[in-house]
Order: structure tokens, then C-alpha cells, then sequence
């Protein structure tokens, strides 16, 4: 289930934040924690998870539904530096990212990522997701995604969308497990955006 893009950067923040009259709700970012699920624990993701995550994400065949191809070890290791940053450049959108570490021992499974921006009603988050070759069509990407999705949840965060590419089922799929939905909106790439929450 290679999904919601696996970038070079994270996830786009959602649109829609910051309109209307009301000032944003008070937010502070949390540090990322590890989280556990029923079949994997989610890794705070840093910089060393570089070399273990590069096999991860070599097969060609992970970006047929986002575009780019894999990346090297030294754009993998700049990019989980960028992004174990926690937040973008500007301040403006905080960054999770975790690890997907299957309990049986197998090494690395893929990762999700979650961009949260401050709007009107409070925080929002884009959320993305991954899943090596090897290891998709188990619900991984579903399981890792809804750890996820509670964690944030359970910190403050309310509404959540996607961008899923129309022609990717199992994203979609994950997508409804979210309890999102599409909505009337493409971006430039064609992929469809679902989204949950108020």
C-alpha cells in the first residue's frame, strides 16, 4: 500500500486553516512519542532511521501512484534530519513523523507523517502514509495510520484530511478507515483530497 506520498518533503498542510473571523485555539505542540498498535510499535522518526528505512523505500514500483523515484542514502538522511526537525522552517506547521516497526522483527515497514497547522477551529492535520512493497496488503498502513490519527486525537486535534491519488483503492481505503471522505477538490496532480472532522 504505497500511498500518500511518499515526498521529499511532508505532507501539505490543509487548506481552509486560518479563514474565518475566530483567532486560533491555543496549541502547543507535543514532543513525538513512541506509539504501540496491535501488531507494531511507531518510532519517533530521527535521522538514523535513514539507512534501515533506504531498502524500504528502493523499489520503483512504491511510487507509481505519487511520482519520484527512490532516494539516495544522503537525500534520505538530509530529509529525516529535516523532518526530525519538528517543525518547517517558518514555524508554521509542526511535523510527525514515525517509523513503522512491526513486532515480529522484520525490520522497518514504512512510515506515516502528519503536518498539523493552526486554523479557526483549532489544529488541523494532513496526514500521510507508506508501506513498503513486501509488506503491503496486510493493514499496516491502516493500523499504523489509526495510531496515528488517536494520538493526535487524543492531543488536541480534531480535523484531518488526505491526498489520495483516484486511482489507489488500498489509499482510499485507509482513507474511509480515517473516517474521511472526498471532497469536491483535486490538486494539480489530479489526487483527490478526503477529509474528516469540523
Amino acid at each position: 500500500m504505497a500511498d500518500a506520498r511518499p515526498a521529499e518533503d511532508p505532507p501539505r498542510p490543509s487548506e481552509g486553516p486560518g479563514s474565518g473571523g475566530r483567532a486560533p485555539a491555543p496549541w502547543s505542540p507535543p514532543a513525538p512519542e513512541e506509539i504501540t498498535t496491535a501488531r507494531m510499535v511507531l518510532e519517533p522518526l530521527t535521522p538514523d532511521h535513514a539507512g534501515p528505512m533506504l531498502p524500504v523505500l528502493a523499489d520503483p514500483a512504491l511510487y507509481a501512484f505519487t511520482g519520484g523515484g527512490p532516494p539516495t542514502a544522503d537525500g534520505l538522511r538530509r530529509r529525516y534530519e529535516l523532518q526530525s526537525a519538528g517543525r518547517s522552517p517558518g514555524g508554521e506547521e509542526s511535523w510527525f513523523n514515525w517509523i513503522l516497526c512491526p513486532r515480529d522483527g522484520s525490520g522497518p515497514a514504512g512510515f506515516v507523517q502528519a503536518t498539523v497547522v493552526l486554523g479557526a477551529p483549532g489544529p488541523a492535520a494532513d496526514l500521510a502514509w507508506a508501506v513498503g512493497v513486501p509488506h503491503q496488503g496486510r493493514g499496516l498502513a491502516a493500523e499504523a495510520a489509526l495510531g496515528m490519527r488517536d494520538w493526535l486525537s487524543a492531543r488536541g486535534v480534531r480535523r484531518f484530511g488526505a491526498w489520495v491519488h483516484p486511482r489507489h483503492g488500498a489509499s482510499a481505503g485507509v482513507a474511509r478507515r480515517l473516517g474521511m471522505a472526498p471532497a469536491p477538490r483535486r490538486d494539480a496532480d489530479g489526487e483527490v483530497r478526503w477529509e474528516s472532522g469540523g
